[in-house]
């Protein structure tokens, strides 16, 4: 498979995030702008009117290194999977989701002392798909475990090479938060069964995806399109069979719940 091919396969916002990430990495590695332009700082924001911090830090992932490679790859396997499974047919839907992560983010970085937020949202994309998942994984081939522990196994493996463990705490908390409103909270009794805490608004919706017709929900059918392989960043996961099943076990329970909703 060509580059090409393999570039115009990626979703468009999996695709349009990478690529703004990749510019803006060769941008600052070729002095054409500087890292520093691009840090978030709401002092720089409110006194300077520097507004374009609010976005640009979450598209720098550092000088082009290991590290960026892994961070690329985090992006394209698992932003891409979210997007073909979880999201397939509603790009409207996996932008909303970016919108949630990276407003709450915004709030929690001064907080938290995180002045690039694109790691965060990106592990928060992670922290999603694992959830969604239950196939057996490996790491490095030493051991074995279920998808919902990865971000957990990625948190400890980043603290022993001796990173900090907050820029990857950010987004468990708010994937966690994302998940728990999204997939917990519509199918436990009480006011808010059936109901969807997270709405896509609709010019959102209508920008990526056109009008709805007339009497026609907006809703979401997760539905896996393909078996998605091999998963983890160093090594792999379980066989696609078993992803597979896992993706369609969840839509199948998805279905189910809208189902009696409607009834």
């Amino acid at each position: 498979m060509s580059f090409e091919t393999w570039y115009l396969e990626i979703p468009i916002i999996t695709r349009c995030y990478f690529t703004i990430s990749v510019v803006t990495t060769l941008a600052c590695y070729f002095d054409l702008i500087s890292p520093f332009t691009l840090y978030l700082n709401y002092r720089l924001i409110w006194e300077k009117m520097e507004v374009w911090r609010i976005f640009s830090n979450f598209f720098f992932f550092g000088m082009p290194s290991l590290d960026f490679v892994f961070h690329m790859y985090f992006l394209v396997r698992y932003c891409r999977w979210l997007e073909e499974t979880s999201f397939r047919g509603k790009p409207s839907d996996m932008f909303t989701m970016i919108l949630f992560g990276a407003s709450l983010m915004l709030v929690i970085a001064p907080f938290s002392s995180v002045f690039f937020l694109g790691h965060s949202l990106t592990f928060m994309m992670v922290y999603v798909w694992s959830r969604r998942n239950d196939h057996r994984m490996n790491f490095m081939g030493f051991f074995f475990f279920n998808a919902p522990y990865l971000p957990w196994v990625l948190l400890v493996f980043s603290m022993i090479l001796g990173a900090s463990p907050v820029v990857d705490l950010v987004g468990i908390i708010v994937g966690h938060l994302y998940y728990y409103l999204e997939d917990i909270v519509p199918r436990m009794p009480g006011r808010f069964h059936g109901k969807r805490l997270i709405f896509t608004p609709s010019l959102i919706h209508y920008m990526f995806e056109g009008p709805t017709p007339e009497g026609q929900p907006h809703l979401r059918v997760n539905v896996n399109p393909r078996a998605a392989g091999v998963a983890g960043v160093v090594a792999g996961a379980g066989a696609g069979e078993e992803n597979a099943d896992g993706n369609e076990n969840y839509a199948n329970r998805h279905q189910e719940h809208l189902h009696e909703h409607e009834d």
